[in-house]
């Protein structure tokens, strides 16, 4: 797909004539103006009297390196967007050029369809910044955003300093294509901040691709990640995209990266490094280009330290940092982030929004809320499905040990029952694999606390720490039946 952009004003910085040539011509054919310097002392002679939308440099010139013209456009406060273009395997380089401020990178020897790619980009993200800065009514850190990137932003909630920092950090990362790191708890948000990066750059237009490294069996990844042609395998009928592709001039977001296995990981560093993928059962591969945004819950250097994920993937992915402070460090958003759960979960269940009395705040206030804001939202949904309908009764979760993070786990105390015999009857008929032990067991919980509420879903759900579509969906993959005769309100919700 052809990305049309307006004409743009751009320098190119390079000391190998035929190259500086090469970049020149494919740029005029693009409609732009282009000036060139063959040195640094040039370059800044340009800059110091010329306004560019896009800088184009090699890294190692006679005179210096490029990165001393990333250096002087970032003191100056200038607005023209940096590529540097780097030797094959520097990747060193290429990621200290993207904590420079450089927009992107190019590695030699460089694809002219990726080049101009590149450079489209850049010019497109000049644009939107122009035009979204431009005098309006909005201030504060939203300022900078399209009317998308605001909503993305105003899910972020909460205006403790740390949630405003984290805003502002969107905001300044969302306009270069460097890899972001969005590190914290479970349920912080991730996947919202990561989204807010997406909504407000200049790949908002394009693609968001979001992956769940942890959910995908490992002898599919590669295929999945990358694609795969028809006869690849067995069941390939026809050729089918991967992820990458499917984010092709969007955003890729790869959550808890720290539970990617160690061969996929070297396969991920590569095609992040050289921009190119090789579908499975394909000879040729394509130039792919999407920014990555990475989640994990883990301490990923700690990872590196345990031989468990690779230190130049690591490197690589972690150019830019993003940590998420947990619920308990922001405790003052805490009323606000209720009352927005609160409407949300009325919404959903078609009644007006619960007060939430300055005592049961005191009391959410002072729970350890591991589990964050899914723990939160959990609490709140059973409090809502036991009150009744104006006032909330709020049901104290167990509590586990500090070792366990897992807001999933939040539930009310049961007598486990013994899953082989509720199933079987008999303890030696136990099945060998876990996943139907597991099986076993969830359908037995689940079966306690609909037969406790007389098969009341939503007040089965509260219970569970549920909420009513996640108990339904549960219920049929179990095939765990109601009563013939129970037609019950809590279906209509």
């Amino acid at each position: 797909m052809t990305i049309s952009v307006s004409p743009a004003h751009i320098l190119v910085v390079d000391d190998e004539p035929d190259l500086r040539t090469l970049y020149e011509l494919t740029l005029l054919r693009e409609g732009h103006r282009v000036d060139t310097a063959d040195n640094l002392q040039q370059a800044q002679a340009l800059l110091a009297t010329h306004h560019f939308d896009v800088v184009i440099t090699d890294m190692r010139l006679p005179d210096g390196l490029g990165m001393s013209l990333l250096h002087h456009i970032k003191a100056q406060g200038r607005e023209e967007r940096s590529i540097v273009i780097t030797a094959y395997g520097s990747a060193q380089n290429a990621v200290e050029a993207l904590k420079a401020g450089a927009f992107d990178y190019l590695t030699k020897p460089v694809d002219l369809k990726q080049f101009r790619a590149v450079v489209t980009s850049a010019i497109r993200s000049v644009a939107e910044v122009t035009t979204d800065t431009a005098p309006s009514s909005r201030s504060n850190v939203g300022a900078a955003a399209g009317a998308l990137g605001q909503r993305a932003l105003d899910r972020l909630i909460g205006q403790s300093d740390c949630m405003q920092q984290i805003k502002a950090r969107i905001l300044k990362v969302a306009t270069s294509m460097a890899p972001v790191m969005v590190t914290g708890e479970s349920g912080t948000g991730k996947e919202l901040v990561a989204y807010a990066i997406h909504a407000n750059s200049h790949r908002v237009k394009g693609p968001w691709v979001a992956v769940n490294c942890g959910a995908i069996p490992e002898t599919l990844l590669e295929a999945e990640f990358f694609g795969a042609r028809k006869g690849a395998y067995t069941g390939a009928t026809q050729d089918r995209e991967g992820f990458f592709q499917a984010a092709r001039g969007g955003t890729l977001f790869l959550d808890e990266i720290g539970d990617l296995p160690l061969p996929m990981q070297s396969k991920l560093l590569r095609a992040i490094q050289e921009r190119r993928i090789r579908p499975l059962g394909s000879n040729q591969e394509e130039v792919v280009d999407v920014r990555i945004v990475s989640a994990t819950h883990k301490h990923l250097a700690q990872e590196v330290q345990n031989g468990n994920f690779r230190q130049d993937l690591f490197f690589r992915l972690n150019v830019i940092d993003l940590v998420i402070a947990p619920l308990r460090e922001r405790t003052q958003d805490l009323p606000e982030l209720c009352q927005a759960l609160l409407t949300r979960i009325a919404q959903e269940s078609d009644m007006p929004t619960p007060v939430l009395s300055k005592e049961m705040l005191r009391e959410l206030s002072s729970l350890p809320l591991p589990g964050n804001v899914r723990e939160l939202e959990n609490l709140l949904y059973r409090a809502v499905a036991l009150g009744d309908g104006q006032s909330l009764q709020l049901d104290r979760p167990m509590q586990f040990s500090p070792a366990v993070n897992d807001s999933t786990l939040d539930a009310p105390e049961f007598d486990l029952p013994s899953p082989d015999l509720s199933e079987t009857g008999r303890l030696d008929q136990r099945p060998d694999d876990l996943q139907t032990q597991l099986d076993m067991l969830e359908r037995a919980l689940l079966v306690q606390a609909l037969q406790a509420t007389q098969f009341n879903r939503t007040a089965a759900a509260a219970r569970l720490g549920l909420n009513l579509r996640q108990i339904r969906y549960r219920m049929a993959r179990l095939k765990i039946d109601a009563p013939s005769n129970d037609e019950r309100t809590d279906d209509s919700l």
